[in-house]
């Protein structure tokens, strides 16, 4: 008995992310029904859909941005969905919203201390990752690109120092050179860099290629959860369920 308790604490010590019966939304208007996934550490997850299906939804409610109605978010074994955004930041979830939501009246170095908490990722380090960064450090928010705003959000997100990251759509209306750039970022803070992370991505091809992990959501509910390779391999069923979402 003993040893099956330590099993199961060890599997569930393992995950990152565990939620359970999810059902949320803006106000009254529920959106997410019934949402139920596990995500080990280290582990990477494609939310695929197509537009209006409640991606952006699940990511904003594990952040503790939206109404909750019913069901469990699990971090680290700790329930937080009683828990305030600030809160889940500071345990170690970092959020890149689809709206990036920079300063626009402070400098990107700015941008970036005002996010930072204690740990390896510092100022140094995310210039490091974004050089172009480095270069623009004294420009405004209002003075940036789309690409120099979507490298800031991210580098502002690392600031936190966090262990999930939660990405909604970072390649949205990007040139395809920074898309190909901010790709291998993504590819490295999951191989190299020992982040879970949930992407939400419109292209889902590109999605499934830097994770492990898949779920398609329709109308709100979880249509499909398998590995993100066998998604990839089976064209025809991706795109029966990017249809149906």
């Amino acid at each position: 008995m003993r040893a099956c308790a330590r099993s199961i604490w060890a599997t569930r010590m393992a995950e990152a992310l565990r939620v359970a019966g999810l059902r949320a939304g803006y106000g009254r208007t529920v959106v997410l029904e019934d949402v139920e996934f596990s995500l080990p550490e280290r582990g990477a997850l494609a939310v695929l859909g197509r537009n209006g299906v409640g991606k952006t939804t699940l990511l904003a409610t594990v952040m503790g941005r939206t109404s909750l109605h019913a069901g469990r978010v699990e971090f680290q074994g700790r329930p937080i969905e009683s828990l305030p955004v600030h809160r889940r930041n500071r345990l170690g979830i970092g959020y890149v919203p689809q709206t990036r939501e920079i300063f626009a009246s402070l400098s990107v170095e700015e941008n970036l201390d005002v996010a930072a908490r204690p740990g390896r990722w510092t100022r140094q380090r995310v210039y490091e990752l974004f050089p172009r960064l480095a270069e623009r450090r004294t420009a405004y928010g209002n003075q940036l690109s789309g690409g120099e705003l979507q490298m800031l959000a991210i580098g502002r997100a690392l600031m936190g120092n966090p262990a999930l990251l939660l990405l909604d759509e970072p390649l949205e209306g990007l040139a395809p050179v920074i898309v190909t750039g901010l790709l291998e970022v993504i590819r490295r803070l999951i191989r190299d860099e020992a982040f879970t992370v949930i992407l939400v991505e419109q292209h889902a091809k590109v999605a499934l290629e830097v994770t492990q992990s898949a779920l398609v959501l329709s109308r709100g509910r979880v249509i499909h959860q398998g590995p993100s390779a066998a998604l990839l391999a089976d064209p025809r069923q991706l795109a029966a369920l990017i249809v149906e979402g």
